[in-house]
């Protein structure tokens, strides 16, 4: 979200006499400093052609992978458990270049002057097998490409203009363009990661009622969107991911929120379309979260900020399907950890991420998304793609963006990062114009690439597509899982959401299918889950138990004198529990395989309703952040929950029985 001199639409530009009239001078006021933010994801284009030896060696591997996609902690694998590193590119234009004013059909009311026809920019230049090819030979082997939901259903053809380099896509509504563009992706060997980047086909990221999912539109019609995407490409399993939704955002009155349980929790509309995606739509796709990219009023006094991928920490994805949830976000030079990107007004005197030093620029980005993957053995351990970056190419003059590019380029290398470029494509006219793109085309078809001699960002891309990492197997690894039942059930297996309802009227918990509940909140209702020793448990003969009472605790097994203990028979594992308020209703026993737990009565009490008790070196991370925490050992699994009931108790979980596993 900014104004840039090189076509994004300055503030006022957005504001028409009825608007202003009918928001009145406190809204006013709010929306002239918020359409100020600049548009992270439109931040512009780049450029690309001839490659390098590094760009084409990476080229050369762009089909040696095995599809379907899937994660193992902080790396992306392929089905063979190879190392699949997404180097890729955004392909725009399908979700709109249209400012939001003027004429749909004047160039000169688009981004840049660069009007893409509702479909993937460049096709009006070049046949879309030169555009791809392109890609290759820089060293991309993944696009993320954009869309609206207004897409999905524009029945309108293209414009002859729009396709005149392709004329077999005339006639095409602009969803029926993206199919084509996508065959020929993955055609190439390319990946393809869907975006869902507007509701609205127009140019974004300022106050343009796309700030969130359901800002233009409902919720229910962003999740159906979603569903018919992921059923459309199906039986392309090249169609890898499904990037869920482009800059969640303040409007003019409200901020998007973390875990808040309202309208404007992106935490939970995210984990909801994606476990649908994975439960109803198509099992193969990587689900892609991207952090809040901004909130508050960029005015110095007050509240502002990007959080990014920080609540990451406090409350993380657990999704139906263990390694799918890949994280993004977004860095551009002229934003910062608290800066809007705007000149004039709207800006701040926070700094931008191109004031930081090198030294500096490394903590921001760390604490902002690189912690997700630098951790390891966390509930939120996962990949991370920079999923948009870019910067100015032969114009640029700006020594610190200049600077920040090869800081920020040197960090994706020295992380080892999956990424991807905004953008790929772009127009020039006589090697001028929007410069951001690795690849330009002129109006007779005449390319101009990052690696003609005279781009300056050749050398960092090179250093980019190029770079070693890590590459090969990829070990399975333990998956650490949070449980969040805040505000509704949070029920993460698949086996427990085809049984029914087991405890009504209360909210549920349930680890993912094969992992065991392995720490509790004393208050908050958090869980913590993992198959850690183990591996993953799989599934035992007999259905789940839920057991309510004391019916299992053994005469001389008080494990938690004067507490009532809710206790799994011999032979099985707490899998999940059930809550009514703060109070615990409930747990949920599964059978474990022969051979994984001990019997008898055995165990310890961990007590955890006056402090902490979770070991020395515990695994998993903060769950339950500010609260009092048990948690068992590794080697050991839940066998029951002790609570009291006594006056002035909420019933809330004190003490876990935890037992050796064999």
């Amino acid at each position: 979200m900014v104004s840039r001199k090189d076509g994004i639409r300055r503030r006022g530009e957005f504001l028409s006499p009825p608007l202003c009239g009918f928001l009145g001078k406190a809204a006013l006021a709010a929306l002239l400093l918020l359409t100020s933010l600049a548009p992270l994801a439109s931040a512009s284009a780049a450029t690309a052609a001839v490659p390098t030896t590094a760009a084409a060696s990476a080229a050369s591997v762009t089909e040696d992978w095995t599809a379907p996609l899937s994660t193992r902690g902080r790396w992306i694998v392929d089905a063979d458990g190879d190392r699949f590193k997404l180097r890729s590119g955004n392909w725009h234009g399908a979700s709109g270049t249209w400012n939001g004013s003027g004429s749909t059909d004047d160039d000169a009311g688009h981004h840049a002057g660069e009007n893409s026809g509702r479909i993937p920019l460049g096709l009006d230049r070049a046949p879309v097998a030169e555009i791809v090819a392109g890609f290759r030979e820089i060293g991309v082997n993944s696009v993320r490409l954009p869309f609206s939901n207004e897409m999905v259903h524009d029945s309108r053809p293209v414009t002859d203009d729009a396709v005149a380099a392709n004329p077999a896509l005339r006639g095409r509504t602009p969803l029926q363009v993206y199919d084509t563009v996508v065959g020929e992706l993955t055609g190439a060997g390319l990946a393809v990661i869907l975006n869902n980047h507007t509701n609205t086909t127009r140019w974004c990221c300022g106050v343009d009622g796309n700030e969130r999912w359901n800002t233009s539109q409902s919720v229910q019609t962003w999740e159906d969107d979603w569903l018919f995407m992921a059923r459309r490409y199906k039986d392309n399993q090249r169609v890898v991911g499904a990037d869920l939704y482009n800059e969640v955002r303040r409007n003019v009155w409200d901020d998007p929120n973390w875990g808040l349980g309202d309208d404007h929790d992106w935490f939970a509309a995210s984990q909801r379309v994606g476990d649908r995606i994975l439960t109803e739509a198509n099992a193969n796709l990587l689900i892609v979260v991207e952090g809040i990219n901004w909130t508050g009023i960029p005015v110095d006094g007050f509240a502002h900020g990007r959080p990014t991928l920080e609540p990451v920490r406090n409350l993380s994805h657990t999704l139906v399907d263990s390694g799918k949830l890949v994280y993004s976000a977004h860095f551009y030079d002229y934003t910062g950890p608290n800066h809007s990107g705007a000149t004039g007004t709207g800006e701040t005197t926070d700094s931008r991420y191109r004031d930081f030093s090198p030294a500096e620029l490394i903590d921001v980005l760390n604490r902002q998304a690189f912690f997700v993957t630098a951790e390891q053995d966390r509930h939120f351990t996962a990949p991370v793609w920079i999923s948009e970056f870019g910067v100015g190419g032969r114009e640029e003059t700006n020594a610190k963006a200049r600077a920040w590019f090869e800081n920020f380029v040197d960090h994706l290398i020295r992380t080892d990062a999956d990424f991807a470029y905004w953008p790929l494509v772009g127009w020039h006219e006589n090697r001028r114009g929007n410069g951001w793109a690795l690849l330009h085309w002129d109006s007779a078809g005449r390319r101009m690439g990052v690696y003609d001699g005279d781009d300056w960002r050749a050398a960092a891309w090179s250093r980019l597509v190029g770079a070693a990492g890590r590459t090969g197997r990829v070990a399975p690894v333990t998956e650490w899982s949070m449980l969040s039942p805040d505000h509704g059930d949070f029920i993460a297996s698949r086996r427990m959401r085809a049984l029914p309802d087991f405890d009504s009227g209360a909210r549920k918990a349930v680890c993912p299918d094969g992992q065991r509940l392995l720490g509790l909140a004393h208050t908050g209702n958090r869980g913590l889950c993992s198959d850690v020793t183990t591996g993953p448990l799989a599934a035992a003969g007999g259905g789940p138990e839920v057991v309510k009472d004391e019916r299992y605790v053994a005469p001389g097994g008080d494990w938690a004198s004067g507490y009532t203990k809710l206790q799994c028979a011999d032979g099985r594992f707490v899998s999940g529990y059930s809550v009514r308020g703060a109070a615990v209703s409930g747990v949920l026993c599964a059978v474990a395989p022969a051979g994984v737990i001990t019997a008898g009565t055995g165990g310890r009490t961990v007590w955890f309703d006056r402090g902490d008790n979770r070991g020395a070196a515990p695994k998993g991370g903060d769950f339950a952040s500010g609260r009092y925490k048990g948690q068992c050992a590794d080697d050991e699994y839940v066998a029951g929950v002790a609570y009291t009931g006594r006056l002035g108790s909420s019933r809330t979980p004190d003490a876990l029985l935890c037992r050796k596993l064999r």
